[in-house]
């Protein structure tokens, strides 16, 4: 089959990827990124009770792209997570796909021909480890204790453990847990927008608003998108601020029901949260000023970056909660306020068993549940597919968001 395999050298570059590198960073990062679409074996179940899918459609992750542009590698080769991953690697995990072949031990969970979207976690039911730990049997699958252990090389979830390939190739193996059935009624289109969903409708829940409160959202991309629906359609009594960067993004929280604010200049929009929240700014000697007291509830920060948590920490109220969805380059910001305000900093793993409208299943069933209910829509946010063969031109759309206008780009292998 054909994959696309992260830790090969690439072909030659073409002209269109070596244009802009030099102000883009990102191009720069993909011109020279180990990456090629090369000829590998099939993969077969992994274990008796494993499948193979084929793919139908596959999203690109922030993950995959923050990856493939080598992003802050410089910064970031100290990041912890290196202990739980292994190389090659097939990137994409979120992943629509059709079952293949069925392992003897995963026939009857699902059948040949069947319609799937991915839950990509590589967890002890994958890695054959029993009992399960403690975080698996509550459902909490992206806390697992054994990502290095069992039949599997280490890896966190599917894309990033050698043997367990992703999306990014025409074949990919599962286990028969990792598998969620999509219904006929939708669309690989939107049910390829299953993962980012579940990603925030895991911070959200988790760490919800009260009602009647003030929510602010950092970034409009993916994970910010969706967090704004979801903020919007279960907790319509909050009131929600989405920070986004580029038009086209801006345009659709809109949509959605959020007020929009711009993050640059950094100070304007200190002192605009301060309005649209109530806040009370108090201004230091140098740097921004911050609200005491303040009126946002919890910030959801889908970015990560130190420039993008030192406006939540200020903008948020006392004991209030800043949830962080995204993962950025470390760097050095004004911290104060996050111990003056006693502030929650709380990070948000991905998703697994959650609990809406007092039903607990997984975050992905969610989704698809929600889209059926009519409840949810936020098929707007795919704005691109390209075939699996274009992925430069796939990545570099996303490279370019302030041209291209992409929010959620995907490769469509149907």
């Amino acid at each position: 089959m054909k994959a696309l395999v992260f830790g090969v050298d690439p072909d030659s570059i073409p002209e269109v990827d070596r244009a802009g590198g030099e102000e883009n960073p990102l191009l720069k990062g993909l011109a020279a990124t180990p990456m090629n679409l090369i000829e590998v074996e099939d993969p077969k179940p992994i274990g008796p009770d494993w499948v193979v899918l084929r793919s139908r459609m596959t999203g690109i992750c922030g993950s995959d792209s923050k990856q493939v542009f080598m992003e802050n590698a410089e910064d970031e080769i100290d990041n912890a997570m290196t202990a739980l991953i292994s190389f090659p690697q097939v990137l994409g995990h979120e992943l629509v796909a059709t079952v293949e072949d069925v392992g003897p031990e995963a026939a009857g969970a699902v059948e040949p021909g069947q319609r799937v979207v991915l839950n990509p976690w590589l967890s002890c039911g994958p890695r054959g480890i029993e009992p399960k730990c403690p975080p698996c049997q509550a459902g909490d699958f992206s806390l697992c204790w054994n990502f290095t252990d069992g039949r599997l090389s280490p890896g966190i979830h599917t894309g990033n453990a050698k043997e367990a390939t992703g999306g990014f190739a025409e074949l990919v193996p599962a286990h028969s847990s990792m598998v969620i059935p999509v219904p006929e009624s939708v669309a690989d289109e939107v049910a390829v927008l299953a993962d980012p969903f579940a990603v925030s409708l895991h911070a959200v829940t988790r760490t919800p608003p009260p009602p009647g409160g003030k929510a602010v959202v950092y970034g409009a991309g993916a994970l910010g998108t969706t967090t704004t629906a979801i903020l919007r359609q279960l907790y319509p009594d909050v009131e929600v601020a989405t920070i986004a960067r580029w038009p086209g993004q801006a345009e659709m929280a809109r949509k959605l029901g959020a007020t929009v604010f711009d993050p640059e200049p950094r100070l304007e929009l200190v002192e605009s949260l301060a309005r649209w929240s109530g806040g009370v700014l108090r201004t230091p000697w140098q740097s921004l000023p911050f609200c005491h007291p303040g009126y946002v509830d919890v910030v959801y920060d889908t970015v990560g970056k130190p420039d993008t948590l030192e406006i939540g920490i200020r903008v948020v109220k006392g004991r209030g909660s800043v949830v962080v969805t995204g993962v950025g380059a470390p760097g050095r910001f004004e911290w104060a306020p996050l111990y003056f305000k006693e502030v929650r900093l709380i990070g948000s793993n991905a998703f697994g068993l959650e609990e809406v409208d007092g039903k607990r299943q997984h975050g992905i069933a969610h989704y698809l549940d929600l889209v059926q209910q009519g409840r949810v829509d936020v098929s707007a946010m795919l704005t691109h597919t390209f075939r699996l063969d274009q992925w430069r031109e796939a990545f570099s759309t996303l490279a370019r968001q302030g041209e291209t206008g992409a929010i959620k780009v995907a490769f469509d292998q149907r």
